[in-house]
C-alpha cells in the first residue's frame, strides 16, 4: 500500500531581505538513497493578504496536501503541513526564482531547493498504452450520491456496444487523494485497465475519490471505512442502470483500494466477486512497521530499538481515549524518546517542539488510527464470494509474500471455495515489468499495466459472469 506519510522532514535556513510576489508553482526533488530522488509541486496562492499551499508528491502518488498554514515575511517562506507529519523552511534566491531550503518529517531532514518551472520529465518516454478515442465501445460521465454521508461522486463509465445487460466491475483506488484514472508518474492505470475490460465486454465505472476532482466531499476526514460506503454508493448506482447485470457486479482494488473492496462487499448482497490489486493480508499496524523499516530513506544504529519505539508510538495512538489526551501521552514518549538525540544534534528547542508535534499530528489523523486497527485478513475471511489476488515479486510498497499468504489463510480459514492467489515475476506495484521495483522507476517504465496482467484480470472475470 502506498504510504500515506514519507520519511522527509526538514530543519532549517534563517532568513531576511525584501518583499515579492511568491504565488505560483514551485518544484523540486529530495535525494534519499542511491539512484532515488522524491519530487514536491508546492502551488501557492494568494487571498487578500494571506497565502495557501496544496502539495503534490507525484513521486509518492499523493496529490491535494493542503498545508496547515503558509507564513511569508520578507524573503523567508515557512510551510507548515504537520497534517502529515511535514514542515517546510526557505528562503528565495536568484531574483525570487529559486528557494533554498530544507524538508523534515520526525528526525529526517533533506535539502528541498525549489523552482518556479515544474519538474521536467523526460520527454522521449510516452504511455503507448493509453487508447486514443474515438473509443470502440460507449463512454458515459455519471454522478452518484452517498446518501450516508451526503456527498455526490462523479465518475465515468465504459460499457460495450449493444442492447444486453453487462457485467461490470467498479475500480477503488490506493490510499491518498487520485482521480478517477488513478494518474501517478504520468500514467493512468485505470484508464488502461478500463479501456482493456471493456474492450473485452465487461463495463467498468470508475470515479474520482471524494474531495478530489469532480467528486465531492472531505478526503482527509475521511477513513478506509468512509471509502467502503463510497463503493457502496456506486454498486447502488449500477443496480438502478438497466443496462447493468445486477448480478455480475465485482470490485477491482488497487493498494488501498483492495482492503476497501473487502469491507464493502462484506456489507452488501450484491457484490459477485473481488480482485486484489496490490493488497495487504495484515493488519495495518504490521504494514506502517514494516514500511517504516524497508522504505526509509535513512540508517538506524540499532533497529531492534527503533522498532520498539514505532510500535510504542502506534499502541499511544490507538487508544481508545479523547485525542487531546494521546496528544500528550505521545509528546511525552517523543520528548523521552526523540528530544535528546535531536539535542545531542544541537537542534534549538523551537526546532524540537515543532518537529514532535508534527510527528503527533501525523499519528493521530482520523485515517491512520483506523488504519492502524483494520486488518484486511479477517475482511477476507468472511468473504463467500470469488477472490482473485495479485501481487507483484518486486513490489517495495506491499511485499507479495507475507500479505498473499496473510489473505491465503484468511480465505482457507473463511473456507472460501473459489480463490486464486498469484505472485508476478518481476512487477512493481503498479503491475509495471520493472528492474528494482522503486518507486523512483514508476515514471521512467513507458508500460503502465502489465499486459500479462491485464490477460489474467479479463480471463477471470469471464469465465465467472459468463
Amino acid at each position: 500500500m502506498k504510504t500515506r506519510y514519507i520519511t522527509i522532514i526538514f530543519l532549517f535556513f534563517s532568513l531576511v531581505s525584501f518583499s515579492q510576489e511568491i504565488k505560483g508553482i514551485w518544484s523540486g526533488g529530495i535525494n534519499v538513497g542511491e539512484n532515488k530522488t522524491i519530487n514536491f509541486t508546492f502551488t501557492i496562492t494568494k487571498e487578500g493578504q494571506s497565502y495557501s499551499t496544496i502539495i503534490d508528491i507525484p513521486t509518492q502518488r499523493i496529490k491535494g496536501i493542503k498545508a496547515q498554514s503558509t507564513n511569508y515575511k520578507r524573503d523567508s517562506l515557512i510551510i507548515d503541513f504537520s497534517n502529515v507529519g511535514m514542515f517546510y523552511k526557505g528562503v528565495f534566491k536568484t531574483n525570487y526564482s529559486e528557494i533554498k531550503g530544507r524538508i523534515t518529517e520526525g528526525l529526517n531532514s533533506f535539502v528541498l531547493n525549489l523552482k518556479r518551472d515544474k519538474i521536467k520529465t523526460n520527454n522521449t518516454l510516452n504511455r503507448p498504452q493509453e487508447p486514443i478515442k474515438p473509443y470502440p465501445y460507449l463512454e458515459e460521465n455519471v454522478y452518484f450520491e452517498n446518501n450516508k454521508d451526503q456527498i455526490r461522486l462523479a465518475g465515468t463509465l465504459t460499457k460495450p456496444f449493444g442492447n444486453k445487460k453487462f457485467p461490470v466491475v467498479i475500480l477503488i483506488s490506493g490510499s491518498g487523494p487520485q482521480d478517477r484514472d488513478e494518474t501517478i508518474s504520468k500514467h493512468k492505470p485505470f484508464l488502461i485497465l478500463a479501456d482493456y475490460l471493456t474492450r473485452k465486454g465487461i463495463a467498468v465505472l470508475r470515479y474520482d475519490d471524494r474531495g478530489f476532482g469532480e467528486s465531492k466531499g472531505i478526503h482527509s476526514e475521511a477513513t478506509t471505512y468512509d471509502f467502503a460506503t463510497d463503493v457502496l454508493s456506486a454498486v447502488k448506482y449500477l443496480k438502478s442502470r438497466n443496462d447493468i447485470d445486477k448480478n455480475a457486479i465485482g470490485l477491482i482494488g488497487h493498494s488501498e483500494g483492495a482492503i476497501i473492496a473487502p469491507l464493502a462487499a462484506n456489507k452488501s448482497k450484491d457484490v459477485a466477486f473481488i480482485i486484489s490489486l496490490a493488497g495487504t493480508g495484515i493488519s495495518g499496524t504490521e504494514l506502517s512497521i514494516m514500511q517504516s523499516k524497508t522504505l526509509r530513506p535513512f540508517p538506524v544504529l540499532d533497529e531492534k530499538i527503533y522498532e520498539q519505539a514505532i510500535r510504542r508510538a502506534i499502541e499511544i495512538a490507538k487508544q481508545d481515549k479523547k485525542i487531546p489526551i494521546i496528544k500528550l501521552e505521545l509528546k511525552k514518549h517523543y520528548q523521552e524518546t526523540i528530544a535528546p538525540i535531536l539535542k545531542n544534534l544541537s537542534v534549538p528547542d523551537i526546532e524540537i517542539d515543532r518537529i514532535l508535534n508534527s510527528l503527533v499530528a501525523m499519528r493521530t489523523t482520523k485515517w491512520v488510527r483506523y488504519f492502524y486497527e483494520y486488518n484486511p485478513a479477517v475482511e477476507y475471511e468472511k468473504l463467500n464470494i470469488p477472490v482473485l489476488s495479485l501481487n507483484g515479486s518486486l513490489d517495495t510498497q506491499v511485499p507479495a509474500k507475507i500479505n498473499q499468504a496473510g489473505l491465503r489463510q484468511a480465505l482457507i480459514k473463511g473456507k472460501n471455495k473459489d480463490f486464486k492467489i498469484i505472485e508476478l515475476e518481476g512487477l512493481n506495484h503498479l503491475f509495471q515489468n520493472a528492474k528494482t521495483g522503486n518507486m523512483n522507476e514508476y515514471s521512467e517504465i513507458e508500460e503502465t499495466f502489465s499486459s500479462k496482467a491485464l490477460a489474467i484480470l479479463s480471463d477471470w472475470i469471464l469465465t465467472r459472469v459468463e
